[in-house]
C-alpha cells in the first residue's frame, strides 16, 4: 500500500508485474545503422533467430550487418568447441564483409550455460586482427532499450584514454583557438540576418565534453550545433559513426547522456573511466532540450544566449498540435524507459498524465528529469502523476477502465486489447525509432501522439456523416436515439 502524498510531490510505487517488452537483442536494429562498417553476431538459440527475423524483417533488402550464431544441443551441453565455432564464423564475416568491429551479443542462453565470451574474445581478436566487443544484451534486462546501454557500456571500455589533471592543462586549451574566430561584436551582429546569435565567449576554453547515446547522424549534428551556438565544443560521441573514432575519455572529461535508459553506460564512464557525469534532463521536447543545454552551460560556467527565445519559437510552431492535446489525458503503461521524459513533455503541452508506468527507474541517473517533471507540473498547475515501477498489467488495465484516459501509450502486446475496449493507444516502440530529440524534432513526437486522436475523430465525423445520409432526421440532435 502506498502512503498519502501531497499533490505537489512525486509518488513512487512498485508493483510485481512481469516485463512486457521486446528482447534487448533488438538493439541491433538501430546500432548497426549508427555504427558504419560494424557487424553484430548474436549468439543464441533458434528462438532468438526467429525474433530477429520478425523484428527486423523489414530490413531484409537492406543487407543488414548482423547474423545469428545458433546454439545447438551439442553447444549447450558443452560437447563442441565454442571457440572454434565462433572463430569459423568470424573468419567468414571477415572474408565476406571485413568490418571495422565485430560485436558479440550474448543472450539468455549464453548467460545460463556460462559461455565465456569475454574470455574468448581477446584471444580471437588477436588471431583475426579485428576488434571484438562483447555485450550481454539478453532478456534478463528490464527493457529492450537497455540492449543499447549494454553495448555502449562495453564500448566505453574500448575508448582511448585521455585525462586532464590540472587547471594548467585545461587553460592551455584556450590557446588553441582559431585566430580567424569572429569577434564578439560580429557574432551578435548576425541577429540582423534572423539567425540565432552564437556565444563564443568561452569557445574551446572548457574541459572536453563527450555525449553518449545512439542517435541518427542528423539529430546528433543538430544537438552539437545547438551547443556550438553557446560556445561549447563536443569532443566526441559514444558511439561514433566509425568505430575507429571512439572518443577519448578519462579523468577530467565530462560526459552527458541523451537517453534515459543509459544508466549502465553512465556508471561505466564514471567508475571505470573516471569521467565526470553531467546530470541533466534529456533533450526530448523543446523544454527538455533547453534544460539540457542550460545544465551543460552551467557546468562550464557559460551564460546561455537566446535559449528561452528559441524554445518559445518552437512552442509557437507547435500550436496546431497543442490545440488537439490540451486538456486530454494520457496513461503510460511502461515499455522503453522513455516514459518520464515523454510524460514531462506532454504535461508541458497541456495534457494530464494519470500514471507513468516504467519497467525500471534509476532515480540517480534520472534525477534531473524527475525534478523537471515536478517543476513542469507545478507550472502547469496539474497534479503530479504517480510513477509505478515494474507495473502489474492486470492492475493497470483496471485503473485504465476507471480513469478512461484519452490515450494509452503502451507496448504492442496490449494495444489491440485496449483498442477493443474503446481506449485510444499508441505503440511506445514507435518513440524509440522516431527522431524525438532536440528543438526541431518536437513536432515528430506530437505527430505520433495526435495520430490516434485525429484518426478516431475523423472516423467519428465519417460515421456521423453516413448516419445523416442514411437518416436525414438524424441531423437534428434531439432526434438521435440514445
Amino acid at each position: 500500500m502506498s502512503s498519502q502524498h501531497s499533490p505537489d510531490t512525486l509518488r513512487f510505487e512498485c508493483e510485481t508485474g512481469n516485463y512486457h517488452t521486446f528482447c534487448p537483442i533488438s538493439c541491433v536494429a538501430w546500432l548497426y545503422q549508427k555504427i558504419e562498417h560494424s557487424f553484430f553476431l548474436v549468439v543464441g538459440t533458434k528462438t532468438c533467430g526467429y525474433f530477429l527475423q520478425n523484428a527486423m524483417g523489414v530490413m531484409i533488402f537492406a543487407e543488414p550487418r548482423y547474423a545469428m550464431a545458433e546454439l545447438e544441443e551439442g553447444d549447450i551441453s558443452a560437447q563442441l568447441n565454442d571457440y572454434q565455432e565462433l572463430k569459423r564464423l568470424c573468419l567468414q564475416i571477415k572474408r565476406d564483409r571485413n568490418p571495422s568491429v565485430i560485436v558479440w551479443i550474448g543472450t539468455c542462453t549464453t548467460e545460463i550455460i556460462k559461455m565465456d565470451l569475454e574470455g574468448m574474445a581477446p584471444r580471437l581478436e588477436a588471431e583475426i586482427h579485428i576488434p571484438i566487443v562483447v555485450a550481454r544484451a539478453n532478456g534478463l534486462d528490464y527493457a529492450f532499450t537497455q540492449g543499447e546501454d549494454t553495448v555502449l557500456a562495453a564500448m566505453a571500455h574500448r575508448c582511448p584514454e585521455k585525462s586532464i589533471h590540472n587547471e594548467a592543462q585545461l587553460g592551455a586549451l584556450s590557446l588553441k583557438e582559431d585566430k580567424n574566430q569572429p569577434t564578439l561584436f560580429s557574432l551578435f551582429s548576425s541577429k540582423k540576418d534572423g539567425k540565432q546569435p552564437l556565444n563564443h565567449s568561452n569557445h574551446t576554453s572548457h574541459a572536453p565534453l563527450v555525449l553518449f547515446g545512439s542517435l541518427p547522424q542528423t539529430v546528433a549534428s543538430q544537438l552539437k550545433l545547438e551547443l556550438k551556438r553557446q560556445g561549447i565544443q563536443v569532443s566526441g560521441w559514444l558511439p561514433e559513426q566509425q568505430y575507429s573514432d571512439l572518443p577519448a575519455v578519462g579523468e577530467g572529461v565530462y560526459v552527458c547522456g541523451v537517453n534515459p535508459f543509459l544508466s549502465r553506460t553512465a556508471t561505466t564512464l564514471m567508475r571505470r573511466r573516471r569521467c565526470k557525469l553531467i546530470g541533466a534532463p534529456f533533450p526530448i521536447g523543446p523544454d527538455g532540450t533547453r534544460a539540457w543545454i542550460e545544465k551543460i552551460c552551467s557546468v562550464f560556467e557559460i551564460q546561455p544566449v537566446g535559449l528561452r527565445e528559441r524554445e518559445e519559437q518552437i512552442w509557437k510552431s507547435l500550436e496546431s498540435y497543442l490545440q488537439i492535446v490540451r486538456g486530454k489525458s494520457v496513461f503510460f503503461m511502461g515499455d522503453n524507459l522513455l516514459e518520464v521524459s515523454l510524460a514531462r513533455f506532454l504535461t508541458r503541452c497541456g495534457m494530464i498524465v494519470h500514471e507513468i508506468g516504467i519497467p525500471y527507474m534509476d532515480k540517480r541517473y534520472q534525477a534531473a528529469e524527475l525534478c523537471l517533471l515536478q517543476e513542469t507540473c507545478q507550472q502547469m498547475n496539474v497534479p503530479m502523476p504517480r510513477i509505478v515501477e515494474k507495473p502489474d498489467n492486470y492492475n493497470q488495465v483496471q485503473r485504465i477502465r476507471e480513469l478512461k484516459p484519452d490515450l494509452a501509450i503502451t507496448g504492442m502486446a496490449h494495444a489491440n486489447p485496449l483498442e477493443a475496449r474503446g481506449i485510444n493507444t499508441k505503440w511506445s516502440v514507435e518513440f524509440t525509432f522516431a527522431q524525438i530529440h532536440g528543438f526541431t524534432n518536437a513536432q515528430d513526437i506530437l505527430e505520433l501522439v495526435t495520430r490516434p486522436l485525429r484518426r478516431n475523430h475523423s472516423l467519428e465525423e465519417l460515421g456521423w456523416a453516413r448516419l445523416v445520409q442514411d437518416h436525414p432526421a438524424a441531423s437534428d440532435l434531439n432526434a438521435v436515439p440514445s
